[in-house]
């Protein structure tokens, strides 16, 4: 054998270097964990938690204000009023008319009214009563 090969081979690592090598190993793991792996601290979990919580219920309000808007005697006008509004005015259009309100929430939703108003402008026409999307159950 090479004096090469018997230097590996009889290469014992001290305590210290087994030390920084177990520090280095657990730093490495952390960092892929943390930004490839998934991995996520308890505070960010809480903050996702609260923002699908918040858009959650955006959608919910919103689903319900665009059935109530629907479903209203003079939908077809309120409708054409709706399109002929500009973008900035448009929730507070669907706000006084009150089709956002929803029996148990007193204070209005962050942004349920913008995307009731987006909802309703997608709208090609309004569906008709016969809509299974329309009817209650």
């Amino acid at each position: 054998m090479t004096d090469d090969m018997r230097g590996w081979s009889n290469y014992r690592p001290s305590k210290t270097m087994w030390g920084w090598s177990i520090v280095a190993a657990s730093a490495v793991t952390m960092l892929l964990g943390f930004t490839w792996g998934g991995w996520t601290t308890t505070g960010r979990a809480h903050v996702m938690t609260d923002i699908a919580v918040r858009d959650a219920r955006t959608e919910l309000v919103a689903g319900v204000c665009v059935h109530n808007f629907v479903t209203a005697s003079d939908a077809a006008d309120n409708l054409k009023a709706l399109q002929a509004k500009s973008s900035w005015q448009r929730d507070d259009f669907i706000k006084e008319g009150g089709w956002a309100k929803v029996a148990g929430i007193d204070d209005t939703v962050a942004n349920a009214t913008d995307a009731c108003a987006d909802q309703l402008m997608k709208l090609k026409e309004l569906p008709t009563a016969t809509d299974p999307a329309v009817t209650d159950s």
